[in-house]
């Protein structure tokens, strides 16, 4: 991985840490399913008037929305709101990084290298460090809830792959953009089957008063820069690297969280939480600094293909090469 593209990387890293503090603040005033479709829901809107579908398979699409948008943070945003500390939520959603891994392994076939494997066990021990840490802050369904939520995650990723490899000129953003437009009708039905057809509704107009008004910002910060900002460049590296490289930098995500509800919530870390952080920052950038570039590869080509440029692709990925 490229140093800029590990900067921007980094960027992910302090929006998604920081993103977990809006969250909290939107869960106290909207109610979970109510409030992740809300937060689809304002992007889908002018996505579908005015921003062109990119080309690639429904499938993929749908995967990825299904995934990162709907799966994620159905099981995040409940957990968060049954319990779940903000800054051990933003540590236990990085089980999406090892999930990922597996998963690209499994269905992409891709090749990790022994450094990332290495650099990978590092974080996770200091995940692990972490969780010992601060797991008596949280009860077990909350703790079930968030995992959950992390192979949400891990599937979307796997979904914004397999779409960025279906074509070279794909905009990440555009990808982006339109997996918002999956979640938002399976989360509304969802919460109004479980949460009330008008407590959503009720919540929208309560917070343009002055007590709703922090929802408002929570919101729109987590749906131009959580979202479109973070997830845009996330694509973006999804789309230039294996999903092995990129994922573990998501294991960063903690040291964000935990130091801004530390700052902003009074959820004090101990040494020992830190000393796990410094872990997961060193394990991270170990793993991601070990991958090379896997150009996006184009499944739907038409003609037949030379066979060197077959071997060339069956060589990035074995699994798109059979596609």
């Amino acid at each position: 991985m490229t140093t800029r593209d590990r900067l921007l990387g980094l960027t992910v890293v302090v929006l998604w840490g920081l993103n977990f503090l809006a969250i909290h603040v939107g869960l106290e005033h909207f109610p979970p399913f109510f409030f992740a479709g809300l937060r689809f829901a304002v992007i889908a809107i002018p996505v579908l008037l005015f921003v062109p579908r990119p080309r690639v398979p429904w499938r993929w699409l749908l995967l990825y929305g299904v995934g990162f948008g709907i799966l994620q943070f159905a099981f995040l945003f409940t957990a968060m709101r049954t319990g779940m500390p903000t800054g051990l939520s933003s540590l236990v959603l990085q089980s999406s990084a090892p999930f990922t891994v597996l998963l690209g392994a499994v269905f992409l076939r891709e090749r990790l290298r022994g450094v990332q494997l290495a650099g990978i066990a590092v974080a996770m021990a200091g995940m692990a460090v972490i969780g010992w840490d601060r797991s008596h802050h949280a009860a077990l369904l909350p703790l079930l809830l968030t995992l959950l939520g992390g192979l949400g995650w891990a599937f979307g990723n796997i979904g914004s792959r397999l779409a960025a490899a279906a074509s070279a000129a794909v905009n990440p953003l555009h990808l982006t953009l339109w997996m918002a437009v999956v979640p938002p009708i399976p989360m509304f039905t969802l919460s109004a089957l479980t949460e009330g057809p008008t407590t959503g509704w009720n919540a929208v107009i309560a917070s343009f008063s002055a007590t709703g008004r922090p929802a408002i910002a929570a919101l729109v910060y987590i749906v131009a820069l959580g979202t479109i900002a973070g997830s845009g460049l996330w694509t973006y590296l999804m789309s230039r690297y294996p999903a092995g490289t990129v994922a573990p930098l998501s294991l960063a995500v903690p040291v964000v969280g935990i130091a801004a509800s530390w700052t902003f919530l009074h959820e004090t870390p101990s040494v020992l939480c830190l000393f796990g952080a410094v872990i997961v920052i060193v394990g991270a950038f170990t793993a991601t600094s070990a991958g090379r570039r896997a150009p996006a590869v184009e499944l739907d080509t038409p003609g037949p293909l030379q066979p060197a440029e077959t071997t060339r692709r069956a060589e990035l990925n074995p699994k798109l090469a059979e596609v």
